[in-house]
């Protein structure tokens, strides 16, 4: 069975720094996509960014690109997502998403491509 587990999330000031953490287990997929997400209170969930394990370049969504960076540690089984130049808007509840094949939808950040998810690690940034 496919787990995900966030970590990392906390409290930060306007411009700081972040790297969250998911580790994933229980996979048998040779290939899939890891993405991350955030909702924020009161509004939709959105997709933040996206990673093929086959290989290939990282994704992002525009509010984000130039400030966040999703890496994959392939000995750990461990997605990062490095947050920087941080912003009020940025407050959310992140999470990790995964599936187990390849889809145009997934790497343009479609969460209903995603079947797996983790719990969600909360990050609050204060102006």
């Amino acid at each position: 069975q496919v787990q995900l587990v966030e970590s990392g999330g906390g409290s930060v000031q306007a411009g700081g720094s972040l790297r969250l953490a998911c580790k994933e287990s229980g996979y048998h997929a040779d290939s899939y996509f890891l993405a991350w997400f955030r909702q924020a209170p009161g509004k939709e969930r959105e997709w933040v960014a996206a990673l093929y394990t086959g290989g290939g370049r990282p994704y992002y969504a525009g509010s984000v690109k130039g400030r966040f960076t999703v890496s994959r540690d392939n000995a750990k089984n461990t997605l990062y997502l490095q947050m920087s130049g941080l912003k009020s808007e940025d407050t959310a509840t992140y999470y990790c998403a995964a599936n187990d094949y390849w889809s145009d939808d997934a790497m343009r950040g479609d969460e209903f491509e995603y079947k797996y998810w983790g719990q969600g690690t909360q990050v609050t940034v204060s102006s």
